[in-house]
């Protein structure tokens, strides 16, 4: 006997789709590969992204972005304020404020004195671009990086400022800037995620720092954009390992028994995120083999370690995931996100903000050195900045020795090297007070449209259709800055 639903009446509509469906079905086994698992042994495969080429000529092919969580101090690290010494403890005037929004935390302040910045600047390599002494590794590289002191938002607090810069919305939902690279260009290594992200805790780190899964996340594009964490204890990725008593050979064959109950089912729902379920557990396989060999760091040498400092040698600092960075760009991964929490320094500044820079100083200026020398750094664009910038004037008690900052979206700075970007250049500039731009402004659209642009991507064409609108990174903004590029 059979079934009732084996006899279901379906429609001409519903043969033609399952049939045409049947077909991809069918091409998918092709590419996943059969029970000989002789598709999954096959190396570095690129998986072609939805642009069939590029919109403008690429100038980068991957991305690795150092994204320092909590929002860094722009006027005590990048953008100096000489005059501001003359004025400690003023009051910051209405007519630099313009009555402009400030957070909960300070808007009852009944005083908002101005805080000088207490650290040296210097001009630094031919390009004279001026860094605080509290980055003195970073200084070295001074000429290989392109400093934008104008980049402003409209967010004032951190979860949207994050979810607004590496979204394009300050609400939760939409895909991050990674899974829409992944989704546009794809990888040139099919045995790698397009898309990893490795985080660190700053030594000025708080509990109440959190960074949520959602801003790797692929929103409404098919999940196999989203982001993989790698973890610095235990096996990089979750159940990476097989079981005790697995075999590699059984784990085949168990996939490749899932794999056609999945098409199976793929057949009669139509459901794509079934397809996204075959490939990432064909990924996951092929990864089984490529990850342990990526997070050997055994073939290193000792001088690279130094390069990137002690602590490259500790599995999850801030200086063993830019080293780790740099082995996942040399494998052709696409997008390479990094997040170090604990700027957020509204009290102690002096003491934390000077902790976090020690965390990744000669980190960074190793990782551009590194990237350099191996002739990887033309093609891959590096990014440097926080969600945020801090205020001028200081949060609670100010003295001579020690204060804090608010949150400040207004102006703050972001560099970025490689990837065509040109190097020693210091772009926009900021009132007297480091309060708001005066000149060249750079709104968090522009500069993703900037990147995207040096990746091959039209920010206007890169689009996904979901729920009866077109979506894309910079919403229906931005603009890209040509004069950020050499």
């Amino acid at each position: 006997m059979f079934a009732d639903h084996e006899f279901a009446p379906v429609t001409r509509r519903q043969l033609l789709l399952g049939s045409a469906l049947g077909l991809g079905a069918a091409a998918l086994t092709e590419l996943l590969g059969s029970a000989n698992s002789a598709a999954a042994a096959t190396p570095k495969r690129g998986v072609p992204g939805i642009l069939a080429q590029p919109h403008v000529r690429p100038r980068a092919k991957r991305v690795i972005y150092l994204f320092m969580q909590g929002g860094p101090s722009q006027l005590d690290l990048f953008d100096p304020k000489p005059t501001l010494a003359k004025r400690h403890g003023e009051e910051l005037p209405d007519s630099i404020r313009m009555g402009q929004r400030i957070t909960g935390m300070t808007a009852k302040q009944s005083s908002l004195p101005v805080a000088p910045s207490p650290f040296r600047f210097k001009q630094h390599g031919r390009s004279g671009a001026w860094i605080s002494e509290l980055l003195p590794e970073l200084a070295g590289v001074a000429d290989d990086l392109c400093i934008i002191r104008s980049v402003h938002t409209e967010a004032i607090n951190h979860d949207p400022a994050i979810t607004y810069l590496q979204t394009g919305n300050q609400q939760p939902g939409r895909p991050s800037f990674g899974s829409w690279v992944s989704y546009g260009l794809g990888t040139e290594n099919r045995d790698l995620p397009a898309f990893t992200v490795l985080l660190s805790r700053g030594t000025a780190v708080s509990p109440a720092d959190p960074l949520f899964a959602r801003l790797w996340g692929a929103g409404f594009l098919p999940s196999s954009h989203q982001g993989v964490c790698f973890r610095s204890q235990g096996d990089p990725v979750l159940y990476l390992s097989n079981p005790d008593g697995v075999l590699p050979e059984d784990r085949r064959r168990m996939l490749d028994t899932l794999g056609a109950l999945n098409r199976e089912q793929l057949a009669v729902s139509q459901d794509p995120e079934i397809e996204t379920r075959i490939a990432q557990y064909e990924m996951a396989y092929r990864m089984q083999t490529s990850v342990p060999e990526l997070t050997d760091l055994g073939d290193e040498t000792d001088e690279t370690f130094a390069l990137y400092g002690d602590e490259s040698r500790t599995p999850g600092t801030f200086a063993a995931n830019c080293l780790l960075a740099r082995r996942l760009v040399e494998r052709d991964v696409r997008f390479v996100q990094l997040y170090h929490r604990g700027w957020d320094q509204h009290y102690n500044l002096p003491t934390n903000l000077g902790m976090q820079c020690h965390d990744v100083d000669r980190a960074c200026a190793g990782l551009v050195t590194d990237l350099k020398r191996r002739g990887l750094l033309d093609d891959t664009l590096v990014v440097w900045g926080g969600e945020f910038g801090r205020t001028t004037y200081s949060q609670g008690k100010l003295t001579a020795t020690n204060f804090g900052r608010d949150h400040h979206g207004r102006c703050f700075t972001i560099w970025a090297a490689g990837g065509g970007m040109k190097p020693g250049l210091t772009y926009g500039e900021t009132d007297d007070y480091c309060y708001g731009i005066a000149r060249d402004g750079v709104h968090i659209h522009d500069l993703n449209a900037t990147l995207l642009h040096a990746l091959g991507i039209d920010h206007t064409r890169l689009t996904y259709k979901f729920q009866g609108r077109y979506f894309r990174l910079t919403d229906v903004e931005g603009h890209v800055v040509e004069k950020l590029f050499a």
